[in-house]
């Protein structure tokens, strides 16, 4: 069924079908006796899938990477699909409009996307309202950035706000600066400056008694140097964790033409091409940090195997973006059974 709801989607603009189906799935929940049918359909409930994280307990370690339900609008529906846990935003302190469209870009030989998005989102004011009334049914972790107006020199301002914003309504918190689409924001991955950010934010989460983690988001695009430095801050500052990875600026493993990729132009690709990358990026900073905190994986899992290996590599949780587009909310299930099932062998 879901390739043919595919093929019909993919003959629309990506940004415009991805709004589309989210009015789709939110009118097709609400009739009745729809919700408890879908999520027979979609969800898997064992105990053996319930996974302690940082202090914070998932359903299933199967959650929805940021960038998806940037503004809050979806987080129950998405939990009906079967997911552990949503990752809101990336979320500004304002609201911003991102980058001119369009922005973004279906790879349909490659199973990827290119985007360009640029941080859109309605930001933290209207953001905490959407959160405010509601009875969430999975954990919500909470992704937030910087305004692309604000220079890097006061980004731990604009860090701090939403993270004061949020914390009453989210349970773990990403601190974003790998995305490529805010000019200048990668450079915040430097030592230097990534310390410095990520040590006011643990200062500020003791000031307000929080117990709420606070994890990293880098990019898979870091070189072995930079990854032994990750490890370096993970452990001085002790933030919980690394999700690993974002989307990569490198264009290597495509097969689409290259005439096509130049006429796309700038942006972070997600997918297939990703898949290798990102595991091996968690496999370095597990082995290297003798596994001294958790990383949650993310990055080109389209099937179980992709998943799988991420575990094995040294993921405690895996994230899914793009695979989740391109397979449909079954992926979600088939994971869950094949982690139930390794989980089962590795007990008995």
């Amino acid at each position: 069924m879901y390739p043919i709801i595919k093929w019909f989607f993919f003959r629309f603009d990506p940004e415009k079908i991805h709004y589309f189906t989210f009015s789709l799935l939110r009118f097709w929940l609400r009739v009745p006796f729809v919700k408890p049918l879908w999520k027979s359909m979609y969800q898997l409930n064992a105990p053996e899938l319930k996974t302690t994280v940082a202090g914070v307990t998932f359903t299933n370690p199967v959650g929805l990477a940021a960038g998806f339900d940037k503004n809050a609008l979806m987080i129950n529906q998405l939990a009906a699909c079967g997911f552990g846990f949503v990752e809101i935003g990336t979320v500004t302190p304002v609201g911003q409009d991102g980058n001119p469209k369009p922005r973004l870009f279906r790879l349909i030989q490659d199973e990827a996307i290119i985007n360009r998005m640029g941080f859109n989102n309605d930001g933290a004011e209207v953001i905490v309202e959407r959160l405010k009334s509601l009875n969430p049914e999975c954990v919500i972790g909470g992704n937030i950035g910087k305004n692309k107006v604000t220079p890097n020199e006061e980004a731990t301002s604009d860090y701090l706000k939403c993270y004061n914003a949020l914390l009453p309504y989210v349970d773990y918190f990403v601190v974003n600066v790998s995305s490529p689409n805010t000019p200048n924001l990668r450079e915040l991955q430097d030592k230097a400056p990534l310390m410095e950010l990520l040590q006011t934010l643990m200062d500020e989460r003791a000031k307000q008694q929080s117990d709420k983690p606070i994890f990293l988001k880098i990019a898979p695009d870091l070189t072995d140097t930079q990854l032994d430095d990750i490890i370096e801050i993970v452990n001085t500052t002790k933030i919980a964790g690394v999700i690993a990875t974002n989307t990569t600026i490198s264009r290597e493993k495509l097969t689409t033409p290259k005439d096509r990729i130049e006429a796309i132009g700038a942006g972070g690709v997600s997918g297939k091409p990703l898949t290798s990358r990102s595991t091996e990026v968690i496999r370095y900073l597990h082995q290297q940090s003798n596994g001294s905190f958790p990383i949650i994986g993310v990055g080109g899992i389209h099937s179980e195997k992709d998943a799988l290996d991420k575990i094995e590599a040294g993921a405690v949780m895996i994230q899914l973006y793009t695979g989740f587009i391109y397979e449909g909310p079954k992926l979600v299930k088939r994971i869950n059974k094949a982690i139930l099932a390794q989980r089962k062998q590795q007990s008995a």
